[in-house]
């Protein structure tokens, strides 16, 4: 084996393992080893230029001068390709654009109604004659103080003129029925769940690598169908009442909720209250203008011999009702990533639902059939014993119990 073929042997050994600086040495270590021709062999066989290695040779006659402790540098200073942004000013710019054409660049952006992913990005960037990565536009877009962001609920909507006064009217009449001891809920339905192995947001703890397996598609179960819970929350107590109904969710279905609730807690813990105060949304089953919601308390009403008095939050602000942020939310979290197989599933799932503050939840079954569609006539309206509140009567209304012989 002559000399040449023994550089190329040791190259292709060491060639992987050698960062640029000490590949540059051993080439020319090899090279003065040889003698007069060495550069030459050594280029040849291991294919690095001669300016390299006569730079290895350079290197290798300044080491000694070098103090022991100098810092190590593989290039030197101003050594290697210059950023992308220093060799052209308006990449920046132009990505800049591409991300916001609405407001930075073209209006009629084809990615202003596209995904703008970094490797559509990086394409349109190509296209306009940049030679960049899909990596280096993640890099760029770090520089541009951009990141991946989900959007974020916070508009309300319209926002109503008396919507902070309503706000203190509901504030002013739970602390007055709270300071006498008077029970005080905030109602409202959970969305409708699909029963069976559907897909169920969020992440649960699995073992690695066996994610549970559910459908593709969300397409209703004949057979298991939905599910609607209906809850009360309870102010004072920080206790909650579901029920999980699987036909409509009527104003029926929602008082016939609060009724129960009331008979197994209400009045055991309230045993000598006279009325009771709701705080509702003024959409879906408990809505304002649902008329059959109102029919419906009134038969509460005159059943339970109590004052049942109703606010409504505004338009627009239902996130705003305590049953959201103190219940509702907890049992989206408590169910988490899980598949909802059945109806027992989702009753347990509530019912286990706490948290650090103490929360409480009893959740059953309503299997009653709830129909849908049911009129109520003015007649019906005429003989309810509603008294409206001065301050929008619409919101804030009370039902008196009616005298059964009349």
């Amino acid at each position: 084996m002559d000399s040449a073929q023994i550089v190329k042997a040791k190259y292709d050994a060491l060639a992987g393992r050698l960062n640029e600086a000490t590949l540059r040495l051993w080439a020319a270590v090899e090279a003065r080893a040889l003698g007069r021709g060495g550069v030459t062999t050594v280029a040849k066989a291991s294919g690095l230029s001669r300016t390299t290695i006569y730079a290895g040779l350079r290197e290798l006659d300044a080491a000694s001068e070098k103090p022991a402790d100098a810092p190590a540098r593989i290039r030197a200073p101003g050594g290697g390709r210059k950023r992308l942004v220093e060799k052209d000013p308006t990449l920046l710019g132009d990505l800049d654009a591409l991300v916001e054409p609405s407001t930075r660049g073209d209006p009629r952006s084809p990615l202003r109604w596209t995904c703008k992913s970094t490797p559509r990005l990086a394409e349109e960037l190509r296209n306009k004659g940049r030679q960049v990565s899909q990596r280096t536009t993640c890099d760029l877009l770090a520089q541009l103080g951009y990141s991946l962001q989900a959007t974020r609920k916070v508009r309300e909507g319209g926002h109503h003129a008396d919507r902070d006064a309503q706000f203190a009217h509901i504030a002013a009449q739970v602390a007055q029925y709270q300071s006498t001891g008077e029970p005080v809920i905030s109602v409202d339905t959970k969305k409708k769940e699909l029963i069976g192995d559907f897909k169920n947001a969020g992440h649960e703890w699995q073992p690695k690598g066996q994610p549970e397996a559910v459908r593709v598609y969300d397409f209703i179960d004949p057979l298991l169908g939905k599910v609607a819970p209906y809850g009360v929350y309870d102010l004072s107590a920080n206790e909650g009442w579901v029920s999980v109904g699987i036909t409509h969710d009527t104003a029926e279905f929602a008082v016939e909720t609060i009724r129960r609730w009331w008979r197994e807690r209400g009045q055991p813990l309230y045993p000598s209250a006279r009325r009771l105060l709701i705080t509702a949304d003024c959409g879906g089953s408990n809505g304002y203008r649902i008329r059959l919601w109102r029919v419906a308390l009134q038969r509460l009403a005159d059943e339970l011999a109590i004052t049942i008095q109703v606010c409504h939050f505004p338009p627009g602000t239902s996130k705003w009702n305590k049953i959201e942020h103190r219940m509702v939310c907890h049992i989206t979290q408590n169910w988490r990533g899980r598949p909802l197989l059945s109806r027992e599933v989702v009753v347990n799932l509530i019912g286990q639902t706490t948290t650090a503050k103490g929360l409480r939840i009893h959740a059953e079954l309503d299997e009653t059939d709830y129909p849908a569609g049911i009129k109520v006539s003015d007649k019906m309206l005429a003989e309810l014993a509603l008294e409206r509140d001065d301050f929008h009567g619409e919101w804030n209304y009370r039902l008196k119990p009616r005298d059964p012989s009349s």
